[in-house]
C-alpha cells in the first residue's frame, strides 16, 4: 500500500469539503405554519362561498374532518393511560394528597374569576340585543346535560362503550379506579405500570404526527367555517363573538399573568414564551385533550416537577376549562335569556357561577362547551332551543375558548409548584420561546434540575394557599 493512500475510515481532504454550496431552504416555524393555514383557509373559504365552488368546499370539509378524526382517534386511550400513569406517579411525591387538593382549589379559584368576568361582560354589552334573532331561529340539541345525567353518567355500564362512544368522563372514572388499584397492589403491578408507560409514550408519539398536520387541518377547518357560514353570520353574532374573545383575552393575558406575578412570583413573559406552543396548538385543534402531550411538555419545561405535571395536566385537560366552562356559559346564558326575553336576577347569576365552578367536570362527557351550556340553561330553566342559536357560530368561538383552557391548565401547576417550593425557577427563567418546532425529532424526557433537595424532601416545606 502506498504511503500516500488514505487510511481506512478516513476521508481524503478534498472530499471533506465537497458539500453542496447552494442556499439552504429555511425552516418555517410552527407558529408561522399555523398562521399561514389560518390565512389560506379564510381565503379559500371566502372563494368557495363567493364563487360557489362546490368541489373546493367539499375538499376543505374533508381535510378538516380527517384532521379532527385523527385527533379523536387517540383521545380515548390517551386519556385512560395518561390518567392511570399520572395517579401512579403520585406515589413518587410525598404529601401527594396536599398537591391534589391545592390543584383542585386553584382550579376552582381561577374558574370563579373567569365566570365573574364573563358575567360582567355580558351585563355590560347585552349580547342578545339587536341581533335580529328570534326564539324560532333556535332548535333543541340532540344531547342535553343535567345534574342527573352527570351523576348517573359517571359510572359506565361496561368497559367498551366509553371508548367507542368517546365518553371521556367515564374513561376518566375507569382510569382513576385502575390507578388506585395499581397503587394498592404494589410491586405486583409493576408489569402493568411498565406497559402503561410504554403505551402512553407510543400514543403521544403517534399524536405528535397528527399535531404536525395542524397547519393543513387549519386550512380545512377555517375554510369550511367561512364557506358554510360566511361573514354574514359573524355579523349577526358580532357582539356575542367579541364578548367571548374579549373575555378569554382578559383571562389569558390579564388574570393569568397577574396571578403568576403576584402569587407565584414568576415572570408572565417567560410563561408565554414557554407555554405558547401549547396555546397556539389548542387554538387550532380546539381540543384540550388532543393538546395534552404538548401541554404536559411545556409545563415540565417551565420547571414544574414531572411527577406532579403528569398528574395535574391530564387532570386539568378533562376538568379545567375556564374558556368553555366559565366565560362561555356565563355570556351565553345572558345571550339566550335576552333572545327569549327572560329576566335573570341576582340569584340566577350566582347559580351560573356555581354551575361553572362545580359542574365543569361534566364537560368531559361530550363536547365541552355544548354540554356545559345545556347544563347551565337547564339549571336556570332557560329554553334548550337557545343552544341551537349558538351551534352555528361555535367553531369560531371554540378556538379562543380552548386556548384559554390550555393556558389555565399550565398556569395552575406553576402556581401550586411555586407555593409548595418545588418549582425549578432556573428552568422557568430559561424557558424557550418556541420548543414545539423540534419536538417531533426527540422523545427523551425533559431533564429537570432539582436545586437542592428531592421532590419528596421539598414537599415537607409548609405553604398556604
Amino acid at each position: 500500500m502506498s504511503a500516500n493512500a488514505p487510511s481506512a475510515g478516513r476521508q481524503p481532504a478534498d472530499q471533506t469539503t465537497d458539500k453542496p454550496s447552494g442556499p439552504r431552504i429555511p425552516k418555517v416555524p410552527f407558529w408561522a405554519q399555523i398562521l399561514a393555514g389560518l390565512v389560506l383557509g379564510a381565503l379559500l373559504g371566502w372563494l368557495t362561498k363567493s364563487q360557489d365552488v362546490a368541489w373546493l368546499g367539499t375538499t376543505l370539509d374533508k381535510i378538516g374532518s380527517i384532521f379532527v378524526q385523527l385527533l379523536k382517534l387517540a383521545v380515548a386511550p390517551l386519556v385512560f393511560f395518561a390518567i392511570l400513569v399520572s395517579i401512579t406517579n403520585l406515589r413518587k411525591v410525598n404529601n401527594a394528597a396536599r398537591l391534589a387538593t391545592r390543584t383542585l382549589l386553584w382550579f376552582m379559584i381561577t374558574s370563579l374569576i373567569a365566570v365573574a368576568i364573563g358575567l360582567a361582560i355580558g351585563l355590560l354589552t347585552n349580547p342578545g340585543a339587536g341581533t335580529g334573532l328570534t326564539p324560532k331561529d333556535g332548535a333543541k340539541p340532540e344531547h342535553t346535560g343535567s345534574w342527573l345525567d352527570f351523576l348517573t353518567g359517571i359510572v359506565p355500564t361496561d368497559v367498551i362503550t366509553p371508548f367507542t362512544e368517546l365518553n371521556v368522563l367515564q374513561i376518566v372514572f375507569m382510569a382513576v379506579v385502575a390507578g388506585i388499584a395499581v397503587l394498592k397492589i404494589g410491586d405486583r403491578a409493576k408489569p402493568i405500570l411498565t406497559l402503561s408507560d410504554s403505551v402512553l409514550e407510543l400514543l403521544q408519539k403517534a399524536l405528535w404526527w397528527v399535531i404536525r398536520l395542524a397547519p393543513l387541518g387549519t386550512v380545512g377547518l377555517i375554510g369550511t367555517a367561512i364557506a358554510t357560514y360566511g361573514w354574514d353570520l359573524i355579523g349577526k353574532y358580532a357582539t356575542f363573538t367579541a364578548d367571548i374573545y374579549v373575555g378569554c383575552a382578559l383571562v389569558l393575558f390579564g388574570v393569568y399573568p397577574l396571578l403568576l406575578a403576584t402569587v407565584a412570583k414568576t415572570s408572565p413573559l417567560q410563561f408565554f414564551k414557554g407555554a405558547w406552543p401549547a396555546i397556539q396548538l389548542a387554538f387550532v385543534s380546539r381540543s384540550s385533550v388532543g393538546t395534552m402531550p404538548v401541554t404536559q411538555r411545556v409545563t415540565e419545561r417551565l420547571g414544574v416537577p414531572k411527577e406532579y405535571t403528569s398528574f395535574a395536566v391530564p387532570f386539568g385537560s378533562t376538568t379545567k376549562m375556564d374558556g368553555c366552562a366559565a366565560i362561555y356559559p356565563a355570556i351565553a346564558a345572558i345571550f339566550v335569556a335576552q333572545i327569549f326575553d327572560v329576566q335573570l336576577n341576582v340569584g340566577d347569576y350566582v347559580l351560573i357561577a356555581f354551575v361553572s365552578v362545580i359542574g365543569s367536570a361534566a364537560t368531559a362527557g361530550l363536547t365541552g362547551a355544548t354540554i356545559m351550556l345545556t347544563l347551565t340553561l337547564s339549571t336556570l330553566g332557560l329554553p334548550m332551543e337557545g343552544v341551537g342559536l349558538l351551534l352555528a357560530i361555535d367553531p369560531i368561538l371554540d378556538m379562543m375558548r380552548t386556548a384559554t383552557n390550555v393556558a389555565g391548565q399550565v398556569v395552575v401547576p406553576i402556581i401550586v409548584s411555586a407555593r409548595e417550593k418545588i418549582l425549578d425557577r432556573d428552568m422557568y427563567d430559561s424557558a424557550q420561546s418556541s420548543p414545539l418546532d423540534g419536538w417531533g425529532e426527540e422523545a427523551a424526557p425533559v431533564e429537570q434540575k432539582v436545586p437542592s433537595a428531592s421532590v419528596d424532601e421539598q414537599q415537607k416545606v409548609p405553604a398556604a394557599v
